[in-house]
């Protein structure tokens, strides 16, 4: 497959730093534990997970998508999405931007995403075929995507996502979720995801069927993160959750103050300096 975009090489300094910011999130995939990799809405919660100790980063769309008064997945966050991953590249970890399906119907229109994002900075990013209407992106096309994206931005961390169980619900074909995953890292994907997806046997299956790290979400009612990590999955992200308990908390807590409830802010809040200075945490190439 030929692309029509440029690779994202410019000079041979900025090659080595996007290398080396691949290299480096790639590797944390490779660790004895699971990585477990937590989702960013805005700069200001990027900082505060980085400077809590996290090795890397990844954005929700959800969370990008709803904070800017915009639904999810129905690709009209580029602009918001693009912008964000730019500014949070800057911290001193590997960054992973969620882009939805691409922003884009044309693998050069998705591969452009990428290429800016990896001039950027960004370490990776999280492609899914699941669709708005509640279906999947044909795979043919959905190959043509990965490919185009590995193509364009060689050094950009490609984790491929099926919403095969969210789609499916609880007749979700694991043959079609191994298909879709085959397909995907056969056209360059790094790593594979499957939201939804948390039996044992199936999770087995997926890990001796595919050489990629496998990437689980994050469930309450779930398997742990040791057991995620004895049956072979290689990272955890927790999705939207971030950001949807961080709505409902800020809520809550407006409301017990509001109602005399003197006892309802916690005791650990950072000071406004504190605030400001999340915005100096930058990676010093």
């Amino acid at each position: 497959m030929s692309s029509t975009i440029p690779p994202s090489s410019t000079t041979p300094s900025v090659d080595r730093a996007q290398r080396a910011r691949f290299e480096e999130f790639r590797a944390l995939h490779q660790a004895a534990a699971p990585l477990f990799l937590p989702n960013a809405w805005d700069h200001a919660t990027a900082a505060a997970l980085v400077e809590r100790g996290f090795p890397a980063i990844a954005t929700t769309s959800l969370g990008v998508a709803v904070a800017a008064g915009k639904p999810d997945g129905v690709g009209g966050t580029r602009e918001e999405t693009v912008r964000l991953g730019a500014g949070i590249a800057r911290l001193p970890v590997p960054v992973s931007v969620d882009i939805e399906g691409g922003f884009g119907e044309r693998p050069e229109d998705v591969a452009a995403v990428g290429v800016e994002l990896v001039r950027a900075g960004v370490a990776g990013i999280n492609i899914e075929d699941g669709r708005a209407d509640g279906t999947l992106t044909d795979l043919g096309r959905q190959v043509e995507l990965v490919a185009a994206l590995k193509e364009a931005a060689p050094t950009l961390f490609v984790n491929a996502r099926t919403d095969t169980y969210w789609v499916g619900g609880a007749a979700a074909s694991l043959d079609e979720t191994m298909r879709r995953i085959a397909a995907y890292r056969s056209a360059g994907a790094d790593g594979v995801f499957v939201p939804g997806l948390q039996d044992e046997a199936a999770i087995r299956a997926v890990v001796a069927e595919t050489d990629a790290p496998l990437n689980i979400l994050y469930s309450a009612t779930g398997l742990s993160r040791d057991r995620l990590g004895e049956l072979g999955v290689r990272r955890i992200s927790v999705g939207s959750l971030l950001f949807r308990v961080a709505v409902q908390s800020a809520v809550d807590l407006a409301w017990a103050i509001a109602q005399g409830e003197s006892e309802a802010a916690p005791s650990a809040v950072p000071s406004y300096a504190e605030a400001q200075a999340m915005t100096e945490v930058y990676r010093e190439d």
